[in-house]
This record gives C-alpha cells, sequence and structure tokens, in this order.
C-alpha cells in the first residue's frame, strides 16, 4: 500500500477529521468524486481501484484539495485482494471508519447472446465484492465500536429495462444485502447505506452510450455529496436507503 499523499489540512472540526475511508472503484466517475468529498471533509481517504494509475490519479486530487489520500490496486473480484487491503488499512491507519462500496460493471447484451463468464464478472464485480468487503470491514469496524457501509445501488434496482439482465440481478441483490447488513450492524453502531443513483455524467454511461443527452444527467458529485451526507450523520441516526435521481431524468415515474 502507497503512503498517504499529503497532510490532511482540514480543520479539526471537519465532519470526518480522523476518520479513514475505503471507496472502490475509486479512479474515475463517481467513486473519484466521493473520493474528492470525502476528502474535503476531513477523511483519509484509499482509493482503490483496478486501474492503478486512475486510483494514483485520484488520491493526488485530493491532495491537491487540501486532503490525505492512498491508493491501491484492487480488484474486488479477488476475495483475497480484498482481505489484504483492509487488513494493510487496518494495519496503517489503525481503524476503518467509512467503507464505499462503489466498484460496478455492466455489458449491454441481450440474454441469449450473454455468456455465462460475463454474467460472473458483473456478478462478482457488483455484489459479490460488497460482501466480501463488507465481510472484511465488519469486524473491524464492530471492535472500534462503528462506522459506515455505503452500497451504491442503482435505480436498476427499482426498475428494469432490456439487456442488462446481469446488471438488475447485481443491483436488486445489492439492495436486498444492503437492508440485511443494515439489520446486523445496528447493535454494533455499523452504519449500512444503499444509496440509489439515477443516471450521472460518467465514463460508465457517457463511453458506452454516447447519444445519451448529458443535459438530462446529473453530476456525479452530486450523488457524492449525499454519500457524504449519510456518513455524517449523529451517531444516533442511520439512512438505510436513499434515491438520488437527475432532475430531468424521463425514465422514472
Amino acid at each position: 500500500m502507497q503512503q498517504i499523499i499529503g497532510t490532511p489540512q482540514a480543520p479539526l472540526t471537519a465532519p470526518l477529521a480522523g476518520q479513514v475511508a475505503l471507496v472502490t472503484g475509486g479512479g474515475r466517475g463517481l467513486g473519484e468524486a466521493t473520493c474528492r468529498v470525502l476528502g474535503e471533509a476531513g477523511a483519509v481517504v484509499v482509493a482503490a481501484d483496478i486501474d492503478a494509475e486512475a486510483a494514483a490519479r485520484t488520491a493526488r486530487a485530493v491532495e491537491a484539495h487540501g486532503g490525505a489520500a492512498r491508493s491501491i490496486p484492487l480488484d474486488v473480484r479477488d476475495a483475497r485482494q480484498v482481505e489484504e487491503a483492509v487488513r494493510g488499512i487496518a494495519a496503517a491507519c489503525g481503524r476503518l471508519d467509512v467503507l464505499v462500496n462503489n466498484a460496478g460493471v455492466d455489458t449491454t447484451c441481450p440474454l441469449e447472446e450473454l455468456s455465462v463468464d460475463e454474467w460472473d464478472r458483473i456478478l462478482d464485480t457488483n455484489l459479490r465484492g460488497p460482501f466480501v468487503a463488507a465481510r472484511c470491514a465488519f469486524p473491524l469496524m464492530r471492535a472500534q465500536g462503528g462506522g459506515c457501509i455505503v452500497n451504491v445501488v442503482s435505480t436498476a434496482a427499482r426498475r428494469a429495462w432490456a439487456n442488462a439482465s446481469a446488471y438488475h440481478a447485481s443491483k436488486w441483490g445489492l439492495l436486498g444485502l444492503s437492508h440485511a447488513l443494515h439489520v446486523e450492524g445496528r447493535p454494533y453502531r455499523i452504519k449500512v447505506t444503499a444509496v440509489l443513483s439515477g443516471g450521472m455524467r460518467t465514463p460508465f454511461l457517457l463511453e458506452r452510450f454516447p447519444e445519451l443527452d448529458p443535459t438530462g444527467l446529473q453530476a456525479p458529485q452530486n450523488v457524492a455529496a449525499v454519500v457524504r451526507f449519510v456518513v455524517t450523520q449523529p451517531p444516533e441516526t442511520v439512512i438505510p436507503e436513499v434515491m438520488v435521481l437527475p432532475v430531468r431524468e424521463t425514465s422514472w415515474p
């Protein structure tokens, strides 16, 4: 694991001062925006991504705005990598206060053309990865007296469209997992939240669907601000689920 980049410059009154946050898929899009927002709130941010250089760029961006960051290469499909990442953070930082399970993939493909290998890739990234990460974080958070886990779900967990069967299965499953972990975590002050995001102006959509009108989407920074809001609630309050939509989104009633 890389050393901390920069020194936190946020005042002690910053809501996440002294806390450590791990963000998967932190190299770009919503993950990058979340790293920046949590860093600005005073957290030491660990940007994790399968693209090591993208994660490193995010960490440098957090540092450029006065925060502190680490970057690590991480394929959330690999349980051993996830376990080693959480252990490494605990060893280096002494704690893990926030886990944002943001890494996600999709394939636009009719069911009859969707291979089993591609199904497994999507489910392993979008559902198995968050399960493994939460499973690793739970004992650490329980021992330190609490923590926050945020699972980035999607409106794909509330509605359906064609040619995305694996993505829908993974996000509906992640929503169910989030609520199950919410119940299990509450006795230990572990807060678990599902953030259901509508369309965002990120590469995840715009690179695959260049015909999309970006003005009908929302900035990832807006959703990242909701993540920050969720993890800065008073100790006695938890938000199990929240939906964040572009105001002009026409695909949601």
